[in-house]
């Protein structure tokens, strides 16, 4: 798959998670793709969450793995 691609299937799963991330006063940014795995900051309530390792590995992460399967990791960069 391109690399445009695979950022717009990646984008397009930070677009269904982020309405909830908004909702809890937080939100998230994708900062890049290298070797297939995102790097995104979480910003506003969740980056001082106590569970936002949880929310990045089953919510984000599975949800951009669902849009982009070769994506391995997702990583918060603080």
């Amino acid at each position: 798959m391109a690399t445009t691609d695979i950022r717009n299937n990646v984008e397009k799963a930070l677009e269904e998670i982020r309405p909830f991330l908004v909702s809890d006063g937080g939100n998230i940014k994708l900062l890049s793709i290298e070797d297939n795995t995102v790097k995104v900051q979480l910003e506003g309530a969740c980056s001082g969450c106590s569970v936002n390792q949880m929310t990045l590995k089953n919510g984000v992460e599975a949800t951009i793995k669902k849009y982009a399967p070769e994506i391995k990791e997702v990583i918060n960069v603080a």
